[in-house]
């Protein structure tokens, strides 16, 4: 398991890294073209919280575990719900595509 640590002093979220590791490919993306969006995380008793990620933002992407094979459909999917009003929601990974 990764976490995304957020702010100062920092929040620290607990995620796979597979997950975490296409969470940082789009918020990169976002931060580089100098996007801002709301990103939800469910927590694991069915609630949620939803973090502002900025250009100013204090971010660190910490892994256990190296993920080298990105799903580009994942991607895609992810991006376009950062893209939307609500901000980026954690879909599941699409299979058999």
């Amino acid at each position: 398991m990764g976490h995304l640590h957020y702010g100062s002093p920092p929040a620290s979220f607990e995620l796979p890294d597979r997950t975490l590791a296409h969470i940082e490919f789009v918020v990169l993306a976002k931060l580089r073209r100098k996007e801002s969006f709301a990103l939800s995380i469910e927590g694991e008793a069915g609630g949620r919280q939803q973090i502002w990620i900025n250009p100013a933002a204090t971010l660190r992407f910490e892994f256990d575990e190296n993920v080298t094979d990105i799903n580009r459909h994942w991607l895609e999917e992810l991006i376009e719900s950062a893209n939307g009003a609500a901000g980026m929601r954690l879909v599941p990974e699409p299979t058999g595509r």
